[in-house]
């Protein structure tokens, strides 16, 4: 065949013999990763009901707080002493009051009140005041004794609901016959995409979601939605210069800092058995933890790469690994112990697809999926919010 010089920008689209040329990759623009639930990873169990219970304890507590505001004969020398809760003490507890060296011992408790001996052991005497911490640093047995009067906390159950992830998946009998460019089967591709967005949807409402105030168990006509991690904190909620908290940094002083966030970490060490583990952010907040180091970074002129991201964050109340999601609302900040959430499926209601019966020339389905929440111990999780989040 002899050369022409044809070219095809003079032809244009009248040139039969060119094809269509379409790359075979499919480009999805919208984001579906969910880094919170990779990181929990799988439930070791399953939910057994739409209701799903677990049981909490805790050791007895070996704190309490001075309820009085006037000491007889005076703060330094009061013996008697009115406390929140007396059913924590017993004879023979000593007792440090918090930012004092002195130590108390306990000689008899008749609620609300305690009667202790005051510079217990020689130390120095000190003033007491109206909510002030008490520390029962340990019991004292006196040899031979009869045992000690029982003391035990009671478990206590809580819940959360299941909620049921769903999306439709139909397809023509066209569709699936004919040849599609980068997809070998229609239907899985489909079933993909869908499952993708539900795999979404169920991180956003880990992190957000709340249960109905009535009939939270669901009805005909109730939908039935788990609490998410952040409306399942009630404790350990911290804002920026409230509470004994530290300001943040920046012009209104609610900006994320290091300084706030050991703060926050320090309050549930102090209050939980557990450290956290990992932090939970979205991007405004991310930049201002990478923040941190920028004062410490150092670079030697053979350096060719600028490094600007904090991925584990170690302090002394935890080594924490920062998880950056899309869900996370801008002005909170996520403190968790990983080892006390589990995102568990309803027993065989795992994601999976369900066929449907056809109507007309068409295969139907549904990408369905059931899920709950179990967060463990809510006092040891915070929440860091009301942060400046532009």
């Amino acid at each position: 065949m002899p050369f022409t010089g044809k070219a095809t920008y003079s032809a244009g689209a009248t040139l039969p013999e060119l094809v269509e040329d379409v790359s075979d990759i499919i480009g999805i623009v919208s984001p579906f990763e969910t880094p919170l639930l990779d990181h929990l990873g799988d439930a070791r169990r399953a939910a057994t009901s739409t209701v799903h219970e677990w049981l909490e304890d805790s050791l007895l507590p070996n704190t309490d707080t001075i309820n009085q505001t006037t000491f007889t004969p005076n703060p330094t020398d009061a013996t008697t002493l009115t406390v929140d809760n007396a059913g924590r003490f017993r004879v023979g507890d000593q007792v440090r009051p918090d930012g004092s060296g002195e130590i108390m011992l306990v000689l008899s408790v008749s609620a609300p009140q305690i009667v202790v001996e005051r510079g217990y052991g020689g130390t120095t005497r000190q003033a007491l005041f109206n909510d002030q911490k008490l520390f029962i640093l340990g019991n004292a047995a006196i040899e031979g004794a009869d045992r000690p009067a029982t003391l035990f906390t009671n478990r206590s159950r809580k819940s959360n609901y299941t909620q049921i992830f769903s999306a439709s998946v139909e397809v023509s009998g066209s569709q699936l016959a004919a040849d599609a460019i980068g997809i070998a089967d229609e239907m899985d591709y489909q079933k993909q995409e869908r499952l993708r967005e539900l795999l979404r949807d169920l991180e956003n409402c880990v992190i957000n979601g709340v249960a109905s105030a009535t009939n939270p168990q669901g009805t005909a006509t109730t939908r039935r939605t788990m609490r998410g991690i952040i409306n399942s904190i009630t404790t350990n909620r911290f804002s920026p210069g409230a509470g004994g908290m530290p300001p943040g940094g920046g012009p209104g002083e609610d900006e994320l800092s290091e300084e706030l966030l050991n703060a926050a970490l320090r309050r549930i060490w102090e209050s939980a058995s557990g450290p956290v583990d990992t932090i939970v952010v979205n991007g405004y907040q991310k930049r201002k933890i990478n923040g941190f180091i920028s004062g410490a970074r150092a670079y030697a002129p053979s350096d060719t790469r600028f490094t600007d991201m904090v991925g584990v964050y170690e302090s002394d109340f935890g080594v924490c690994r920062v998880i950056l999601s899309r869900w996370m609302p801008a002005d909170k900040v996520l403190l968790l112990d990983s080892s006390r959430i589990e995102v568990l499926p309803l027993a065989s209601r795992s994601f999976h697809f369900k066929k449907l019966a056809s109507t007309g020339d068409s295969e139907v389905g549904q990408v369905i999926g059931e899920y709950t929440l179990e967060l463990r111990n809510e006092l040891a999780h915070g929440v860091l919010q009301n942060l400046a989040a532009a």
